[in-house]
């Protein structure tokens, strides 16, 4: 079996040579990395962050600034966690956006989403991509020239529930067995549903974005369970401030009702 062959051995410069492939193919990672100074975040989140419990024992934790970055590029791609974790150990232009090297040890999923819990639960997802959409528009990386809005899935973990128990859930209740027992309840997710989409099932959330046509960066999302159809998340997205722009959507927003509401925001319908 004929094999490939290496025209030289790797080099010690081999990883700037790829990387500086990257910057003539227009890596929008790079340019972002450069024009935002994201040391402006690292106060608001040490300010808030230091005072959250912590765990006793165990590695230190990863610097706030570089876990930020990692929402960031997971919101940028719709990666879940996993992916998250398996693509920065992946791409060269992840590591270049987050400062690692080949050397360096990248965060793996369980340590970004216990991150984005605490943010969650310190209320500091949007008052960090507020600062963060402020810092953008403010470079002029944001175009308004026109949005885009769509929707995914965001799949976690399926329950292993009784009947009942799942019957309870969807009617707002929470089962006996989960509140009794509070490692049950830690490994239930009662707020994730199921939908059906081209004859595949999906159990978890949906993720409702608004991207800048021009930029390609989300300025606005929703999140709701995975049963929300992806036109009823259009009103809450759209803004007055989108005032004159186009708007572009799949079949999914297309319709009476969806025709109103781009109307009634005084957006142009443009569908791919």
């Amino acid at each position: 079996m004929k094999t490939f062959k290496r025209h030289r051995d790797y080099g010690f410069w081999d990883q700037d040579i790829r990387l500086s492939k990257l910057s003539k193919l227009g890596d929008p990672l790079e340019r972002l990395g450069k024009g935002v100074d994201f040391e402006i975040f690292r106060t608001l989140l040490e300010d808030r962050l230091s005072k959250a419990p912590q765990g006793k024992g165990g590695r230190p934790p990863y610097d706030y600034v570089l876990m930020f970055k990692i929402m960031i590029l997971q919101r940028y791609y719709n990666l879940s966690d996993d992916q998250a974790e398996f693509q920065i150990n992946d791409r060269m232009s992840f590591m270049r956006f987050l400062n690692l090297s080949i050397a360096d040890d990248v965060p793996d999923s369980k340590t970004i989403w216990n991150f984005r819990e605490q943010l969650t639960d310190l209320d500091l997802v949007d008052d960090l991509f507020c600062l963060f959409l402020r810092e953008l528009e403010s470079l002029n990386l944001i175009v308004n020239e026109g949005k885009i809005v769509d929707a995914s899935f965001v799949e976690v973990p399926r329950q292993r529930n009784s009947r009942d128990e799942n019957r309870q859930i969807k009617e707002g209740a929470m089962p006996v067995r989960f509140g009794s027992n509070p490692h049950v309840k830690s490994q239930k997710d009662t707020d994730a549903r199921w939908t059906k989409k081209n004859n595949v099932n999906y159990f978890g959330y949906k993720n409702h974005v608004k991207e800048d046509s021009g930029s390609k960066l989300v300025v606005k999302y929703v999140v709701t369970d995975a049963s929300v159809h992806d036109s009823q998340a259009t009103e809450a997205l759209l803004e007055e401030k989108d005032k004159g722009e186009d708007f572009y959507g799949d079949s999914a927003y297309s319709g009476e009702p969806q025709e109103k509401i781009i109307a009634d925001k005084e957006m142009n319908e443009r569908h791919p």
